[in-house]
């Protein structure tokens, strides 16, 4: 088991504002054909990612209650809204945007697990595609590994995993038994998060279950 996730929201905040930083650092000098790339969150792009990442952390609790009810509860509605909002004219300009927000303690609820993993997932989502090979660290990455395997929040991380034995190769991070899944700490995380790219780097007897569990996210 990890040492436990941490125990205040200023340690949150902390975790969440060093990847979000390490984010910015990755993506300044990116060249401008470069934005266009898929990322692995559906059919947003990188620069489209960046821009909800930045709508995540400008948006508190009152304002986000009305926007999804504007959108008539609709997500997927309400999230092209906000992204629209927050990305620039420019590739150079959604970075500004995004910079802006590094250190922003705003939050739709107080979920904080929830939005260590947006931007560990989404940080993810963008560089994978792009060939950078920065990592979130691995207290972020068991932070979010633990929040996944004890709910489901936006994706059935906790039903994928059920019933199997999940090692991290890169820290301490481990859950339950059964047929055992190992693997970098932020490889278990993505794969939780039905990102099919990072299975690759997983092994053990316990990896088909999951690849087929994770086939519908």
């Amino acid at each position: 088991m990890t040492a436990g996730p941490p125990r205040s929201k200023a340690d949150w905040f902390a975790l969440i504002h060093q990847e979000r930083a390490r984010l910015a650092a990755d993506l300044t000098g990116l060249a401008d054909d470069r934005w266009t790339t898929r990322s692995l969150c559906g059919d947003w792009t990188v620069e489209q990612t960046l821009a909800h990442l930045t709508s995540g952390a400008s948006i508190g609790t009152l304002r986000w209650i009305g926007s999804i009810v504007g959108a008539r509860f609709d997500a997927d509605l309400h999230n092209a809204r906000r992204l629209a909002e927050h990305r620039g004219t420019a590739p150079e300009l959604t970075l500004r945007r995004y910079r802006s927000i590094v250190t922003s303690t705003t939050v739709a609820s107080g979920h904080m697990p929830a939005w260590l993993g947006e931007i560990v997932v989404h940080g993810q989502d963008i560089r994978h595609p792009l060939g950078i090979r920065t990592v979130p660290s691995v207290d972020a990455s068991a932070a979010v590994a633990e929040f996944f395997v004890s709910r489901n929040f936006t994706v059935n991380s906790k039903k994928a995993v059920t019933g199997l034995s999940l090692t991290a190769t890169d820290g301490p991070f481990h859950h339950g038994t059964g047929p055992e899944v190992v693997g970098p700490t932020i490889a278990l995380v993505m794969a939780m998060a039905g990102r099919h790219a990072y299975l690759d780097e997983l092994s053990g007897p316990g990896l088909p279950v999951l690849r087929e569990r994770t086939t519908t996210f």
